[in-house]
């Protein structure tokens, strides 16, 4: 049998690696959240601005439609142009695939069936895309 002094130290010790998991697993969650909110805020590009209407270019499949946009953000920042890719034979489901500021004009040319160049910047659609903001 053993002492009541050790068995209370024992006890101690474990409720201490609770309390310690529950903090640390807390701890995740929290900064997991506020990281998925600085990406959601300032790094999706599902939230870009709508813009007005440049120009499209079809593939020459006929599978995709590249769309072109450009955003004026006010006084304070500069032209930019989006880039919409439209799945033609998914019912016109969109895809936003290209950001890039500085821009006022979009050069879309397509090299072959799924690949596309939107101002020497080359894309293999539909899972390549272009956002200056991570490069």
């Amino acid at each position: 049998m053993k002492p009541k002094k050790l068995e209370f130290k024992n006890e101690k010790k474990k409720s201490y690696k609770k309390i310690l998991k529950v903090i640390i697993i807390i701890g995740v969650l929290f900064f997991s959240l506020i990281g998925y909110g600085v990406y959601w805020a300032f790094y999706d590009m599902n939230r870009l601005p709508k813009g007005k209407y440049l120009t499209e270019k079809i593939s020459p499949d006929g599978k995709y439609t590249l769309k072109a946009y450009i955003t004026n953000g006010g006084a304070t920042t500069t032209y930019a142009i989006r880039g919409e890719l439209v799945f033609n034979e998914k019912n016109n489901k969109t895809k936003n695939i290209y950001w890039n500021s500085g821009e006022d004009i979009a050069k879309i040319t397509w090299s072959d069936f799924d690949t596309v160049v939107i101002n020497d910047h080359s894309l293999n659609v539909p899972n390549d895309k272009y956002d200056y903001r991570n490069q």
